[in-house]
């Protein structure tokens, strides 16, 4: 298993992703946040609900749709708690996307709530990509717009759910494990990446180079050609699962 992390302010003054990971003989935890709210309600926001769902999973570091949900639950309720602390804080919100993976039974599983994303991409193609919680994927899958527009459409940043609210908390966790090959590739991303690099060039740079660390730098150049000045946040965690000699294969290089 090889690990990569990315988590750059972009073109705004400061940083509201944060990211992390957590890893033992049995289950490892990925998470990658995005905060909302501004004056810095945002980075405290995405920064609570990594540190909280890590120390879960570390406690209790068992697999299931369920202990996901928990996680996810869990979260909530500490940033919404969290908003009490200071009036700057009390619309603070984030968005997470959480990917857990079993090494024993060589499965994984993830959650997320709004528009942070989680991929998995086997034989250098993409097998796996969460839905955005976020008012033009619903527009998407309404048919009313073509999906080719969810990355430039007005209201791409509008979003249906994240942590921080009371109301209306529903995750999209993944029912049942997925079981791994060698050589499966998984991508943790906020919106400020996605937004600028589609999946084809994901694709295509994934099977042009040999680490994740190699693998984020393309993704972050790509980035940098197309973003405007004043881009958002971005932030990635990339993790290869089998030898580089295995995932080289797997990708046909």
């Amino acid at each position: 298993m090889e690990i990569a992390v990315l988590s750059k302010p972009g073109g705004r003054s400061y940083n509201e992703d944060a990211c992390g990971y957590w890893t033992s003989d049995s289950v490892c935890c990925w998470v990658l946040s995005d905060g909302a709210g501004g004056h810095g309600g945002g980075d405290y926001a995405s920064s609570l609900v990594v540190k909280t769902i890590l120390e879960d999973v570390s406690r209790a570091p068992y697999m299931s749709a369920a202990a996901i949900h928990e996680a996810l639950r869990h979260a909530n309720e500490v940033v919404i708690e969290h908003q009490q602390d200071e009036r700057r804080l009390r619309d603070m919100r984030a968005t997470v996307a959480v990917l857990l993976i079993d090494q024993n039974n060589r499965t994984a599983q993830w959650g997320h709530i709004g528009d942070s994303r989680i991929y998995c991409f086997r034989n250098g193609a993409r097998l796996m990509q969460t839905r955005d919680h976020s008012v033009v994927q619903s527009i998407v899958d309404a048919g009313m717009v073509d999906a080719s527009q969810l990355r430039n459409h007005p209201q791409r940043s509008v979003l249906l759910a994240a942590l921080g609210s009371e109301e209306d908390f529903d995750p999209a966790v993944a029912a049942e494990p997925m079981p791994l090959q060698d050589g499966d590739v998984f991508l943790l991303c906020s919106d400020g990446l996605w937004e600028y690099v589609d999946e084809f060039t994901m694709e295509r740079s994934l099977t042009h180079t040999t680490s994740p660390q190699a693998w984020l730098d393309v993704l972050e150049a790509e980035l940098s050609r197309r973003a405007d000045p004043r881009n958002d946040n971005y932030s990635a965690l990339a993790i290869w699962l089998g030898s580089p000699e295995e995932i080289t294969l797997t990708m046909g290089l």
